[in-house]
C-alpha cells in the first residue's frame, strides 16, 4: 500500500500516513503526456565513468551542455550535482555558452549515473486541483547490472524534499524509460522489460499492471513485445515506440531484413496495428526509420530518433550524422505540427547507450 507524506492537502484533505490504504489513483493523481506544459526538467550530472569510459565523458560534455541549453529556452532545468565542485564546476560551463543561470536549479547530492528518467521521480497531477506528486519507484540499476545505485535510488526523495512535494512508495522496480503515456489513460510498454524477472520476480503480469493503474493514474496497458540491439535495459519503450498525441504513436521500423531489429520491430509494429485505446479507437501509428546502424569502436550503441525529449521550447530529438537523420526530423515535424523540433547532435552521448529521453525527467506546472 502506498506512504504518502507531508502535509500536501487535497480538497482541504490533509493526505498523511493515516490515508496511506488509498492509491494515487484513488486520490486522483496521473500521469500527463509529456506534451502537457512543464515547469522544469530534471537531469542527474555525468560526472564519473559509469556510462561514458576514459575519454568519452568529455566527448559528450558539449553534447550535454547543449542539451541543457535547448530546454532552458522554454523552462527551467533542475540539476542534481554530485558535490559542490561539479556544481560551480556545471555553472561556469552553462555560463560560458551563455545559458541563463536563472533558468537553472540545483541539487547536491551524491550520484552514481546520469540516467534521471530511470532512477529519477515520476511527476503526477491531480485532474481537478493540478496539484502534484512524486511516486518514488525502485531503482536497481536495469535488472542489477550496474552497481552501486543506491544514491541513485534516493534521488526522487531529494526532488521531493526540494519541491516540497507528497511521495508514494509503491515497493516494486520501475523505470521511466520502460514506460510511455498519452495523457487519456493508456500506458505504452514491453514485456521484455517489465516482465523481466530481473526487475520484479515475485510479481506476474496481472499484478504489474495493477501497480501501473494504482500509482500512474491510469486506465490501460498496452504491451509490445521487446526494444532495440545494443539496449541493456531490456527494452525500453523510450527507443521504440513513443505517443506524439493522445491516439498517435512514432513507431521505429528497419528496412532491412538481415538487421538485427528487423524481426523485432515487425513484431511491434504488428501488435501496434491491432491495439485500441481506452476509448476503443484504434490507435494511429506513424512509422519513423531507425538509424542507419550507429556503431562505435565496434559498439553498436542503441541509437533511435524516438529517444526525443518533449519540452515547452520544442521537441529535442538525437540525430547521429547519419544518413537518414533528416527523413526522421520530416517525419517528426508533420507528427508534432503545433511543435518546433529542434535536432541535436548525440553521436556521442549515445556510447553511453541512452540520449535525451533517457537522460532526463520533466516536471509538469
Amino acid at each position: 500500500m502506498p506512504f504518502i507524506i507531508t502535509n500536501y492537502h487535497l480538497n482541504d484533505t490533509k493526505v498523511t500516513e493515516a490515508q496511506d490504504i488509498l492509491t494515487p489513483k484513488e486520490l486522483g493523481f496521473t500521469f500527463p503526456a509529456e506534451w502537457a506544459p512543464q515547469r522544469a526538467t530534471w537531469l542527474t550530472f555525468p560526472h564519473n565513468d559509469a556510462s561514458w569510459q576514459g575519454n568519452k565523458l568529455a566527448q559528450m560534455r558539449p553534447q550535454y551542455l547543449a542539451f541543457i541549453k535547448a530546454i532552458s529556452q522554454g523552462q527551467n532545468v533542475g540539476i542534481i550535482a554530485n558535490d559542490e565542485n561539479l556544481k560551480n564546476f556545471i555553472t561556469q560551463q552553462l555560463d560560458a555558452i551563455q545559458v541563463d543561470l536563472q533558468k537553472i536549479e540545483f541539487i547536491v547530492k551524491p550520484t552514481n549515473d546520469a540516467w534521471c528518467r530511470d532512477h529519477g521521480p515520476a511527476f503526477l497531477t491531480h485532474k481537478t486541483t493540478g496539484k502534484k506528486m512524486i511516486v518514488d519507484w525502485g531503482h536497481n540499476a536495469w535488472g542489477g547490472k550496474y552497481p552501486p545505485y543506491d544514491d541513485d535510488n534516493r534521488t526522487p526523495q531529494a526532488i521531493a524534499q526540494y519541491l516540497q512535494l507528497p511521495v508514494a512508495h509503491p515497493g516494486i522496480i520501475m523505470e521511466g524509460g520502460a514506460v510511455e503515456f498519452n495523457g487519456a489513460g493508456s500506458l505504452l510498454t514491453s514485456k521484455s522489460c517489465l516482465l523481466n524477472p530481473n526487475r520484479n520476480p515475485t510479481l506476474n503480469q496481472g499484478q504489474i499492471e495493477q501497480k501501473l493503474y494504482d500509482y500512474y493514474g491510469i486506465e490501460q496497458v498496452l504491451w509490445v513485445e521487446a526494444g532495440i540491439e545494443g539496449d541493456d535495459t531490456d527494452g525500453h519503450i523510450d527507443d521504440t515506440t513513443r505517443f506524439v498525441n493522445e491516439d498517435t504513436v512514432v513507431a521505429c521500423v528497419e528496412s532491412n531484413p538481415q538487421d538485427d531489429n528487423y524481426a523485432i520491430l515487425q513484431t511491434n509494429l504488428r501488435m501496434l496495428k491491432q491495439m485500441r485505446l481506452v476509448n476503443g479507437k484504434q490507435l494511429n501509428v506513424i512509422e519513423i526509420p531507425m538509424p542507419k546502424a550507429v556503431v562505435i569502436d565496434g559498439f553498436r550503441a542503441p541509437g533511435s530518433y524516438v529517444n526525443f525529449l518533449i519540452t515547452n521550447a520544442g521537441v529535442i530529438t538525437p540525430i547521429f550524422n547519419n544518413p537518414h537523420d533528416q527523413v526522421a526530423i520530416d517525419i517528426l515535424e508533420k507528427a508534432f505540427p503545433a511543435k518546433k523540433v529542434i535536432p541535436l547532435d548525440a553521436s556521442e552521448i549515445i556510447w553511453g547507450q541512452g540520449s535525451f529521453h533517457c537522460l532526463s525527467q520533466q516536471e509538469p506546472i
